[in-house]
């Protein structure tokens, strides 16, 4: 074999570091960050309570929300931001007392929650953070 074919077949093959994740670039500082979304009640009677919905933030912040019902599949839907999806499906239903919960454990409340339940959720959450 010549010195140049060795050279192409090494440039061919891609060397393990090549392969490795790399950290997210500077245009998606961050990586996928998933969620649930658990409702209290359900206005509509149509997707239930409890775990409504799982989904994912994408480095590009993009949301895609994996509905659960109607099972086995359900539905996906893809929302330009995280902030577009809570504004089309979470804040119009505030019955719902809906509950968003990251991954990180941070949670989100929205709806008829009372300011009792909101101040006993914030310390739980704080406790959480410090024991982690």
């Amino acid at each position: 074999m010549s010195e140049a074919e060795t050279n192409m077949e090494e440039a061919a093959e891609p060397k393990a570091e090549e392969l490795i994740p790399k950290k997210p670039s500077r245009l998606c500082p961050r990586g996928i960050q998933t969620f649930t979304v658990a409702r209290q009640s359900d206005e509509t009677g149509i997707s239930g309570e409890g775990v409504v919905i799982e989904g994912v933030v994408l480095a590009t912040g993009q949301c895609i929300a994996h509905w659960l019902y109607p099972r086995p599949k359900g539905s996906i839907a893809i929302f330009d931001s995280m902030n577009d999806f809570i504004t089309v499906h979470i804040k119009p239903h505030p019955g719902n007392r809906t509950i968003i919960t990251y991954d990180d454990g941070e949670q989100e409340k929205f709806g008829l929650f009372t300011e009792e339940e909101k101040t006993e959720d914030e310390s739980i959450q704080s406790e959480i953070k410090t024991n982690n």
